[in-house]
């Protein structure tokens, strides 16, 4: 496997999570049931992001 290294830059509330998540399940690296970048259960159960990840 090949790593590539992108930054995504935007607002609050502008998609970058759901973005990353569909690049990810788009190159396999998860499922559609797999992990997300939202997967602390405070980020889920408020929809946002808090939490910097390493993916």
């Amino acid at each position: 496997m090949q790593i590539r290294n992108i930054a995504i830059i935007a607002h609050v509330d502008h998609g970058k999570t759901t973005l990353t998540d569909a690049l990810m399940r788009q190159t396999g690296m998860v499922t559609e049931e797999g992990i997300s970048m939202d997967s602390n259960a405070l980020e889920q159960e408020r929809g946002i992001t808090i939490y910097a990840k390493n993916t």
